[in-house]
């Protein structure tokens, strides 16, 4: 056979290989790791799911800072709950997307040298008590918006891990609400200080769900592969008409003068978003990014004798168990 015509074979044979994975996902089956797969495929994985599982970590940085100051003994224990749910989330999603053949070190370093993403939103400063109970209401809340749709995900990994991070997120949500919920009823300064918080964090909850669809690079590939079930526009509007609600149950306004009911959409109408500031803290210059990236790279380098620790006491537990065998 010559060279060209082993070329061709290679060829068909990529194409067969390409139509079955296309079919598996017409048929909503999952896709495992051990099972071919288009190469753009495993790296839109890996981009998605590294940077899902960088938000997680980088995220428990400003909730961190407030743990000494929470008001009360039940709000420091419950703060500590949420922030080691979402480590437990990062760690979830860091193995899940070492399933496509990356290390947990290789993902560290795309985190650290910025070639790798988390959310922008855990860019911006969390200045009150008030602000654990927006992350938790609004931040959690467009996160569990997202993730839900991604229990469906065609990646079997990805979407068995989200079943449960769904789960614990709700949580999360309910917890930041309650938190606002108990401020609105307190004192004038109470009160102000949730509406604040709200001012604040609505804005950037709404760019969570990343660039308009005809600015997204990447969803309709995501659409197609069904690493996504819907748009970002369309978890945007859901998060919308979903919290709007729940801002008037308990006497907040929503900072948006463009905000208006639409009776034939059955849903809400709302202002431009800034699309200049999205983009300005996502390229790193947002009012915490260099700060949060100096907390996890200092936190990396000084763990390092942890880790050494714990490889040579697995060597050692790995070396006793096989001279009893022996």
């Amino acid at each position: 056979m010559s060279e060209a015509q082993i070329k061709d074979s290679r060829t068909e044979h990529s194409r067969s290989l390409e139509a079955q994975f296309e079919a598996r996902i017409a048929r909503d089956e999952k896709i495992e790791p051990k099972d071919w797969m288009p190469e753009k495929y495993r790296k839109t994985h890996i981009r998605q799911m590294s940077q899902h599982a960088h938000s997680e970590i980088v995220g428990a940085l400003p909730e961190g800072n407030w743990i000494t100051r929470a008001p009360s003994l039940r709000r420091k224990v419950a703060l500590l709950a949420k922030i080691q749910d979402e480590i437990g989330h990062g760690l979830y999603l860091y193995s899940a997307t070492e399933t496509l053949g990356i290390t947990r070190n290789e993902l560290f370093e795309q985190l650290h040298t910025g070639k790798a993403k988390y959310s922008s939103i855990f860019n911006y400063p969390a200045v009150t008590w008030a602000d654990m109970g927006a992350i938790g209401w609004l931040v959690d809340g467009a996160a569990i918006i997202n993730q839900v749709a991604l229990c469906g995900a065609s990646f079997g990994p990805y979407a068995r891990a989200m079943v449960r991070i769904c789960k614990e997120e709700s949580f999360h949500q309910r917890q930041g609400y309650e938190i606002l919920l108990t401020l609105t009823k307190g004192t004038q300064e109470q009160k102000d200080m949730a509406q604040d918080a709200l001012n604040r964090w609505w804005w950037p909850s709404l760019m969570m769900f990343g660039p308009t669809d005809d600015e997204s690079p990447n969803t309709a590939q995501s659409m197609k592969w069904k690493l996504k079930r819907k748009t970002n526009d369309e978890l945007r509007q859901q998060f919308v008409d979903q919290t709007v609600p729940q801002a008037e149950l308990i006497g907040l306004t929503i900072p948006d003068s463009d905000l208006k009911w639409n009776e034939t959409k059955k849903g809400y109408n709302f202002g431009d978003i800034n699309w200049d500031e999205f983009w300005q803290v996502v390229k790193g210059h947002g009012p915490c990014n260099k700060e949060r990236m100096k907390a996890r790279i200092s936190a990396w380098n000084k763990g390092q004798w942890v880790r050494d620790a714990a490889m040579a006491h697995a060597e050692k537990q790995q070396s006793k168990n096989l001279n009893k065998a022996v």
